[in-house]
């Protein structure tokens, strides 16, 4: 009898803490319902065109036919996938695409958290500001732009070429020779978003109590101890988070760039997923063996995505969810 009435009043409980919850949430609805206005634009914005176009992944199942349409297009299975994991190219095209992303990610992706903690170190707002104008401003320039200096500087007429031929006697093919393209996309992918990323490594830095690095000078901690116990340290959590937004981000090499710079003889070294798709989806006009591709590279970033943030999430660091 007692464990009956016991069992009652769990269940009845737990009714009244669902009631309360939902009254609650009807409550802040009903207090604060202007700011959910404000956000529905935003929401049905991004339903409309991000999630309804979603429905176009069907293609990648199909044998795509334009007369016929999504719908009546015939089913092909998954035989789209399997002709690109069985293709000659793929392993080339899948190895080009981690190799760039991984090794921008690695080189790169201190660079912004240096030039944060090195533009801190400027006291003197003028110079700081001067500093922070000429990093920023490659941001800003067109990757179309971005590729003709690099032609303009990397030919073999070009200013590069002319002190190496005066020290070495003969030009080098930058731009034809396969083992130099990794270092030209990465190196100018740095040199143009470097320092517009270090932006958020900035405002970080700028909320910093300032008390903390006198009481750690006149602990006698040196610069370089200031900045490894002080400022390191408050850029961790925003470390983290970018981290595994470009964990999840490593399958997208970056199509404009990587497809501006090729040339007939940097092919193997050149050709990624991104341009891979173009070439066969788009010029080719195989559009589901185009979207199956794609949509292969898009599973491949959120599986790492996902990954990315479960071992964040272990270290008991900042993670997304």
């Amino acid at each position: 009898m007692e464990k009956a009435l016991g069992s009652a009043s769990d269940k009845t409980n737990i009714i009244a803490k669902k009631n309360k919850k939902k009254q609650s949430f009807l409550q802040y609805f009903k207090n604060n319902y202007i700011l959910y206005l404000f956000l529905a634009p935003a929401v049905i914005s991004v339903f409309i065109f991000n999630y309804v176009p979603m429905y176009g992944v069907l293609i990648a199942f199909q044998d795509f036919s334009v007369t016929k349409g999504i719908w009546e297009s015939d089913w092909a299975g998954l035989s789209h996938f399997t002709g690109f994991l069985t293709s000659p190219n793929f392993l080339q095209i899948f190895s080009n695409t981690i190799k760039l992303s991984v090794y921008g990610l690695i080189i790169g992706f201190p660079v912004p958290v240096i030039l944060a903690i090195m533009l801190n170190q400027v006291r003197r707002a003028g110079i700081k500001k001067n500093i922070q104008l000429i990093i920023y401003a490659p941001n800003f320039i067109s990757t179309v732009v971005i590729v003709g200096m690099i032609f303009i500087f990397l030919s073999p007429a070009g200013p590069i070429n002319g002190i190496i031929t005066a020290f070495m006697g003969k030009p080098i093919s930058f731009m034809s020779d396969p083992e130099y393209f990794r270092t030209i996309f990465i190196a100018s992918g740095i040199w143009q978003g470097a320092g517009f990323s270090s932006i958020v490594y900035v405002a970080a830095l700028s909320n910093t109590d300032p008390q903390l690095h006198d009481a750690a000078t006149i602990d006698g901690a040196s610069l370089l101890q200031r900045i490894w116990h002080i400022d390191v340290q408050t850029l961790k959590p925003v470390m983290a988070v970018l981290f595994i937004l470009a964990i999840g981000g490593i399958m997208g090499v970056g199509f404009e760039k990587a497809y501006l710079l090729q040339t007939v003889r940097n092919i193997p070294t050149s050709e990624v997923i991104d341009t891979y798709v173009y070439k066969r989806g788009l010029l080719a006009g195989d559009w589901s063996f185009g979207a199956a591709v794609g949509l292969f590279n898009t599973i491949i970033g959120l599986i790492l995505l996902v990954t990315a943030n479960q071992v964040v999430k272990k270290l008991k660091g900042e993670t997304l969810y």
